[in-house]
This record gives structure tokens, sequence and C-alpha cells, in this order.
């Protein structure tokens, strides 16, 4: 059986290598053989995620065609990118790209430390703000005198608190998606409800399609699930999503599920079109795909002139194709541990029905303060502060990280909570290590990769502003000086990802 999960058709990669820039050589440097220069352009594209991993690369006579070259170059840079594992080829079956079996995913620098453990560490390694005061508070004593009626029953709400249910199809409703309280389930947190998700839809060995880059704990989840992740790359300057590649995928792949971050993805910060929406649920539809979206991040516009597209989901209203997923982690607290989904009422039967196999439901208080929060207006009113927070810290983070480090490149998101940030060529995996020894947590690119890739890559969130910031540009900019001189320390994957 072949082990490939996507394609990269000849001209793709062609316009993939082209569009590489070409690092000036040293004086005397002499330029490599075409076979070298064309086995080095593949290896980056993977490691930095452009090309995904498990990607079947055209045949060498098609690839020889469209980059003008001989048959001959293009056979010896597969050689070499098989000696080296970043290839894997079988007779019948074609090539694919792969990462070398010793590169393991970094296990550091993404789970938050307890705040006793930090000291003088700045942990930029978890995307949570603190939580916004006084609505925490208010919240909390609201749940408390609607609490005694919910006192003198079990207790067990598989699907949810009844007003919360009630309340969260009301505010799909008045985003022009009408929905009966019979669409929602209460979750705890976002990952409860794709964990769920994945348990009724997807079993061991099934093909999930996921972004390259996404978030990284939702990867692991589906990784510890057994799935097998096909990524899809995101369009070239993180305008969302190549829809060109997600039809292929849909097609080809015939994944079980599909998983998406369409507003401010995690970690890119990208925001789908509409016309993007439309067209992703509409190829999902012809797959047979369930496409989950993730909204955790939706509320989460830090320009005030920003228009939001449609949710996903307004192009499957009766949910039968799309599953949302909601949380109040990101928008207000990730403290509070509660999450939802809208899908079909089928659907969320099936649900509630497997959830007595897990964990039989979500806290009641907790879920009462959300509701209390939704019912108040207090949730408009802490997430603007929690908007007005991160954009200030964003700001205070671009200004440093410009200063301090000028050779690293990003876009700018509009909204979310993170920056994603390619780093000079430097191998994030080593930058993550020596950041821990200059007194700062940074989770590395191949955290949010599929095997490994996007090496070249660190993830940065808002969750510091001012002379915090600051300062934790200046211990980058020492981790990265580090790196540059090879003191910072070995098994830590390459020191540069560049030729």
């Amino acid at each position: 059986m072949a082990q490939w999960t996507s394609a990269v058709g000849a001209a793709q990669l062609a316009r993939l290598l082209g569009s590489q820039q070409e690092r000036p050589a040293g004086p005397g440097a002499r330029r490599p053989p075409a076979y070298r220069a064309l086995a080095d352009g593949v290896r980056v594209l993977v490691l930095e995620g452009r090309v995904p991993v498990a990607a079947r690369l055209p045949a060498e006579r098609e690839l020889a065609l469209a980059l003008t070259v001989s048959r001959t170059t293009v056979a010896a840079a597969y050689e070499a990118l098989r000696a080296e594992g970043f290839l894997e080829s079988r007779r019948g079956a074609g090539s694919w790209t792969a990462v070398p079996a010793g590169n393991p995913l970094p296990a550091r620098g993404l789970e938050p430390l307890p705040p006793e453990a930090l000291g003088s560490m700045i942990d930029l390694g978890c995307a949570a703000l603190p939580a916004p005061e006084p609505w925490l508070t208010r919240a909390v004593r609201g749940a408390l005198e609607e609490l005694p009626p919910y006192a003198h029953t079990h207790g067990d709400y598989p699907a949810g608190v009844p007003a919360l249910r009630a309340m969260i199809a009301e505010r799909y409703s008045a985003r022009g998606i009408p929905t009966m309280p019979e669409q929602i389930m209460v979750t705890t947190g976002a990952m409860g409800a794709i964990d769920a998700i994945c348990q009724l839809f997807g079993g061991r060995g099934d093909r999930i399609a996921v972004e390259s880059p996404s978030y990284a704990n939702i990867l692991q989840l589906m990784r510890e699930a057994g799935a097998r992740l096909v990524p899809v790359a995101m369009a070239e300057g993180l305008t969302g999503w190549d829809m060109d590649h997600w039809r292929q995928v849909l097609r080809d792949a015939a994944p079980r599920i599909a998983y998406v971050v369409a507003d401010f993805h995690n970690p890119t910060g990208a925001l789908a079109g509409e016309d993007q929406r439309r067209q992703l649920v509409e190829a999902a539809r012809s797959a047979g795909t369930v496409l989950v979206a993730d909204e955790t991040m939706t509320e989460l516009w830090l320009e005030d002139d920003i228009a939001m597209p449609r949710p996903v989901c307004a192009f499957d209203p009766a949910g039968s194709t799309v599953i949302t997923v909601g949380s109040a982690s990101k928008a207000f607290w990730a403290g509070l541990r509660i999450g939802w989904v809208r899908a079909a009422p089928e659907v969320v039967r099936s649900l509630v029905a497997a959830r007595a196999y897990a964990d039989l439901g979500t806290p009641v208080l907790e879920q009462l303060a959300v509701n209390w929060l939704f019912s108040t207006g207090g949730w408009e009113q802490a997430v603007r502060v929690r908007r007005e927070q991160a954009r200030e810290n964003r700001d205070a983070l671009i200004t440093t990280v410009r200063r301090e480090l000028p050779d690293w490149e990003f876009e700018v998101p509009r909204g979310g909570l993170t920056l994603w940030v390619r780093t000079g060529g430097l191998s994030g995996s080593r930058l993550a290590e020596a950041g821990e020894r200059v007194g700062v947590r940074v989770p590395s690119g191949p955290r949010f990769g599929v095997d490994g890739a996007f090496e070249g890559y660190v993830r940065l969130p808002f969750t510091v502003g001012g002379a915090v910031a600051e300062e934790a540009a200046v211990r980058l900019a020492a981790a990265a000086r580090l790196v540059r001189s090879g003191a910072s320390g070995a098994g830590a994957g390459p020191r540069s990802i560049v030729a």
C-alpha cells in the first residue's frame, strides 16, 4: 500500500521552488551542482511545511520537464533526499516526502508551567491571558446564586445545563444561523469537544486532514487516538486556505474528518475568506468528510475595521457536514473549561450517548458562570477588555522583535493570540532549548506540524506586554546568538535549516 496521503504536482513544486529566496553566496563560494540545489530546495520546503510530509512527489520525468532540467538531475536529487531521510520510495507507489527518523517532535515549550515554578522565566509557551476581572469574580458569584435548584438534582447533564444550551443556540441564531438547543452539547473545553468528535467519527488508522501548521495540542490528541494525519499547507502569504490543495486532498485521501481553524488560525493568525469557507464546505460534502470548524478564536479580532466573514457553519446550517466547536477558554479565560459543539440534532444525540463512557458531563457551576456572562452582557464587556489587552501585547511584541531580531519574518495577524515567526534559517528546536537557558520558554515550529515540519519557525503568543515583552525579545535574541555560535547544546535537531 502506498505511504503517501497527498500529492504535489510538477507545476506546483516548480512554482514553490521558484519562490524560494536565493541566499547570497560568500566571497569565493561556488554554486552547488544542480542536483544538490534541487535537493536542498525540496528539503527546505519540507522543513518549512510548504510541502507536507507524506506528500507524493511528481515522477522524475514530469519534474524534469517542469523545471527544464535533465531527468538525471532530478534522479540524483531524489537519491540525495532519500539518503538524507527526506524522501521514501516504493516501486509502483512512487516517492513521498519524509523527515529523518532521528528528528522527533520536541517535547518542550508548550505546556504551561505552574506559576510558582516560573521564577524569572518568561513563559511564551501557552497562548492564554490572565482572567479579565472583575468579570470572572462576578460570573462566579452569579453562578452561585443560580446554583441552589441544580444542587437538588443529581448534577449530571451529559448534553449540558439546559439554560446554557439554549443561550448558546440563541447566540448562533443572532449570528444568522438558526439553531435549536437540541443542536448544542456543552463540553469540557474545546479539547473535550474535539476528542468526542474524533471518538465518534474516527477510528484508529482513519485519516484526518489538518491545516499545516495546526494547533499542537489537537494534533497530539489526534495522534494518540490513532489517527493518520494528512497535512494541508496554508495558502502562501497566510491568506487562509489553498483551496486547490484542499480539494485535491479531500478527493484523493478521502479523510474521515477535516479539522480547520478559519478565524485567526492558531498558530499563524490567518483569517479564511468567505468564499474559501463556502468552497471547503462544498468539497467536504462531496467527499463525505466531516468538517470540524474550531471557533475558539472567533471573537478575538484586534482591528476595529475588520469585516468578519460568515461562520463556516453558515454554509451548512443544518449541521450535516459541518460540526462547529466553540470555547470560553481563549476569548475569556483558560481556567474556565467550558466548550460546546454545534451540529445536527442526531449528531448531538450520538455524542451525548457516547459521553456516558467518558466524563458524563461538564461541571455545573462553570456552566452557570458562562451562562451568567452571556445573559448579562458581561461576556461582551470582558471580551472587549481582552481584545484591547491582546492588541497592546501584540504591538509591543512586534516592535521589540523587529528591533532585536530584524532578520526574523512574520505576517502581522489581525486577530487571535499568536505570532508565527520564521527564524532567519535557525532551528526552532534549538532556539527552544537555548531560550530556556537564557530565561524564555518558546514553542518550536515542529510542535505545530506533522512529523517534524516547520523546523525554521517558533510561535510567539501575545501574553506579555510592555517591559516584559521587551525583555522577552532581548532573551530571544540572546538565544539566537547561542544557536548561531553552536553553543545551544546537542540533540535538538539541525542548527540551521538552510542549505
